[in-house]
């Protein structure tokens, strides 16, 4: 299981270094998504709009969609992918030609992890999370993906009076880097969400991820790891949703960089959501379309090459139609980012005594249908 390189992202550049690297650089499309919502899920407020569809049934329909981009695909285990159907994925990969982008230890939907998993004060139960984490890492390791998610959303609390939370913490990350170093060289994509399963979930912001992700690092004892590390890849990195990052009020462009700063940015998953609510999961662009192309742009600034994970909720249409949707959103977005004044912006953001507005008004003009109606936008003396 070959790490990506992601180092890159971490590399700092001068203005005139960032314009030239924002004209040569482009973002490489590359679209995975999951499959459990190729099925519909359980709702505690209305019966399945749609009819139950197995494994093979869903990889049909992932089939169909490979022409239009779609070319990874993402699972949980056991429930998604098992011992019992594991045939049945090598084929479909090898027969279509798809990747399995990443396996996810399903930690959070067993009766048995309802006070948490990894970080469960139930030593029993906490040894069951290790053991689904250890197996689930093998798994990864086996099949070639590129990571293995880890979300977290049955640890955490509902009423804090009393909580030993450096207990709390210290027990998932002590459980994931023991895992870790049971399984080495497999890389780990921890993807934060504020609450929803639980009132509160731990490391449930992006800064708290990253710091999640320090913490386990500095506890990895394997040699091959520790290798790793020395050369200063990252195993333990993020896997941002955008819906996430939106429950917990966060900005999307200031979020991403933060994980992309420490060269974190293993994988992210995209959707959209109104701040705060409920976890909607809709899809790419519905809400707040500046927000995403924002996104975009931090994403071309510092290099991210990884995959662009479509994690949606399609409750009134079908999975098929969503997902082309997605696509052409993200490509869309990408062509406008691509069409842009890099040495004007760039000015702008660091002279911005010099081009009050400037950046506001060139943005309105560049997504107006019939932008010579509007007074013309000023120029900047960049030189």
């Amino acid at each position: 299981m070959a790490l990506m390189d992601i180092r890159e992202q971490a590399i700092r550049r001068k203005p005139e270094e960032l314009i030239d690297h924002l004209k040569n650089f482009k973002l490489n499309l590359k679209f995975s998504a999951g499959i459990w919502y190729f099925s519909p899920p359980d709702s505690r407020f209305h019966s399945k709009y749609k009819k139950d569809l197995d494994i093979r049934n869903r990889l049909d329909i992932a089939e169909k969609l490979y022409d239009y981009g779609l070319t990874g695909l993402e699972a949980h285990y056991p429930n998604e992918i098992n011992e019992k159907n594991i045939e049945t994925w090598k084929k479909f990969l090898k027969s279509t030609g798809m990747k399995l982008v990443t396996i996810v230890p399903l930690l959070f939907r067993d009766k048995i992890f309802e006070f948490g998993s990894l970080s469960n004060p139930i030593d029993k139960v906490r040894k069951k999370a290790i053991e689904l984490t250890k197996r689930t890492l093998q798994l990864n390791k086996d099949l070639n993906t590129e990571f293995m998610v880890v979300w977290p959303g049955i640890d955490g609390y509902e009423n804090p009076f009393g909580i030993d939370f450096f207990g709390m913490w210290d027990r998932f990350a002590e459980g994931l880097a023991q895992a870790m170093d049971s399984v080495p060289g497999v890389r780990i994509a921890f993807e934060p969400k504020p609450y929803e399963p639980r009132g509160r979930i731990i490391f449930g912001t992006t800064a708290e991820g990253l710091l999640l992700c320090q913490r386990v690092e500095s506890l990895l004892k394997n040699r091959k790891n520790k290798e790793i590390l020395k050369q200063g890849h990252k195993l333990c990195c993020m896997n941002p949703e955008i819906g996430h990052v939106m429950m917990a009020y966060e900005d999307l462009a200031y979020a991403y960089s933060l994980a992309l700063s420490e060269a974190r940015l293993a994988h992210m998953h995209l959707n959209s959501q109104p701040p705060g609510n409920f976890d909607q999961d809709l899809n790419i662009g519905v809400i707040a379309p500046e927000q995403f192309e924002s996104l975009l742009f931090v994403l071309k600034m510092h290099s991210y090459k990884g995959w662009f994970g479509i994690d949606i909720n399609p409750e009134r249409m079908t999975v098929e139609t969503a997902i082309k949707i997605c696509i052409d959103a993200v490509r869309s977005a990408n062509d406008r980012i691509n069409e842009l004044d890099y040495e004007s912006i760039i000015y702008a953001v660091n002279n911005p005594d010099k081009a009050r507005g400037w950046i506001e008004a060139y943005l309105l003009r560049k997504r107006a249908l019939y932008p010579e109606r509007l007074t013309p936008l000023p120029s900047l003396k960049t030189k």
